[in-house]
C-alpha cells in the first residue's frame, strides 16, 4: 500500500520501519524535521517535510502523535490530499469525543477514520507486538489489518467510532491500579525485612503474577525508572479517563487516587521516569536519577 506515516517518535518509528520491511511505500512526517530524515535514512522509508507531503495519494495514513489537538491538526491538514476511499487510522491515545469527530469528518471527505490506540510499549512497537484496539467502520479496518499486522500481534475491532480509545481506557485503569499494588508490596516486603527478589520467586508464580510484576518488580524494588511510559503520559490518559467517568457515571475511586500519587511523583522530578515510579513515593530513588519514556 501506499502509506502515510504521521509522528516518528519511540512508538511511531520503529512501528512505520515495519511497514517498510513489509515492502510498503511509506513517507514518514515527524513535526521535528530531523527525526524524519534520519528515520528514512536508517529505513529506507521517504521524508516528508509536510503532513500534506505525507499524505498525498496515500491509501492509508497512520497517526502516532502526542494528544487530541495533534490529532485534529494532522487529520485536518492531510484529509483532503488522500486518496479517494483512504482510511486513517489514529494510534495516538486521545479522548473518545475526538475519535468521533474526526471519524466524521472523515466520511463527510468519502475517506474513513479509525480510533486504534495501542498496549505493549515501546518494545511492543520494537519488536512488532503491539496489541491494536479499535474503533470505527469494521470493513474499512478489516481492508487495512493486514498492513497493520506489520507491528502488531493482535487488531481487535471494538465497535464504533471512540469504542478503541474507551477500551484504551479501560486498559490504563487496570495498569494503575496494579502498578500501585506492585509499589506497595515491594515497599511492604522492604519494610518487613525480605528480600524482594526471593518474594518475587515466591509469588510471581501464583495468582498475584502480572506483566507488570514479571517486567517492573525488579527495577521497582532497584528503584531504576529510566525506560517505558513516562509518568507525564499516563496522567494525560489518566486525565482523558477520568473525564470520560465523568460522564458515564463510571466510580474511579483508585484510579484517581493513583493519579495523585503520579502527581506526586512528578513534584518529585519524576515527570519522565517509567510509571512504575511510583514506588518511588514510597522508597525514593537516588536524587541523581533521570528517565525517559515511549507511548504505551
Amino acid at each position: 500500500m501506499k502509506i502515510g506515516f504521521a509522528g516518528l517518535g519511540v512508538m511511531g518509528a520503529p512501528m512505520a520501519r515495519h511497514l517498510v520491511q513489509a515492502g510498503h511505500e511509506v513517507a514518514g512526517f515527524n513535526r521535528s524535521p530531523q527525526k524524519a530524515r534520519v528515520w528514512a535514512e536508517a529505513t529506507g522509508g521517504r521524508f516528508a517535510e509536510t503532513v500534506v507531503e505525507a499524505a498525498t495519494g496515500a491509501e492509508l495514513f497512520v497517526l502516532c502523535v502526542g494528544n487530541d489537538d495533534d490529532v485534529r491538526q494532522v487529520v485536518a491538514d492531510a484529509l483532503a490530499h488522500l486518496a479517494a476511499k483512504a482510511v486513517i487510522v489514529d494510534h495516538t491515545t486521545t479522548s473518545a469525543r475526538v475519535a468521533r469527530e474526526m471519524a466524521a469528518l472523515a466520511e463527510a471527505q468519502g475517506r474513513r477514520f479509525i480510533d486504534a490506540p495501542v498496549s505493549g510499549g515501546q518494545a511492543g512497537a520494537e519488536n512488532g507486538q503491539l496489541s491494536v484496539m479499535a474503533g470505527g467502520d469494521a470493513v474499512a479496518l478489516a481492508a487495512v489489518e493486514p498492513a497493520l499486522m506489520a507491528y502488531s500481534k493482535a487488531v481487535k475491532h471494538m465497535g464504533p467510532a471512540g469504542a478503541g480509545q474507551l477500551t484504551k481506557m479501560v486498559n490504563q485503569i487496570a495498569i494503575a491500579g496494579v502498578v500501585q499494588g506492585l509499589a506497595e508490596a515491594v515497599h511492604f516486603a522492604r519494610a518487613a525485612g525480605l528480600d524482594p527478589d526471593a518474594v518475587y520467586e515466591a509469588v510471581s508464580k501464583g495468582a498475584a503474577q502480572s506483566w507488570q510484576m514479571d517486567n517492573r518488580w525488579k527495577t521497582m524494588a532497584e528503584g531504576r525508572f529510566d525506560f517505558g511510559f513516562a509518568v507525564d503520559w499516563m496522567r494525560k490518559d489518566l486525565g482523558l479517563v477520568l473525564d470520560e467517568a465523568r460522564s458515564n457515571g463510571a466510580h474511579l475511586a483508585l484510579t484517581a487516587l493513583v493519579d495523585q500519587f503520579y502527581a506526586e511523583v512528578q513534584s518529585m522530578g519524576g515527570s519522565r521516569w517509567d510509571t512504575s515510579s511510583l514506588a518511588a513515593r514510597l522508597n525514593p530513588p537516588p536524587e541523581t536519577m533521570s528517565g525517559r519514556s515511549g507511548e504505551v
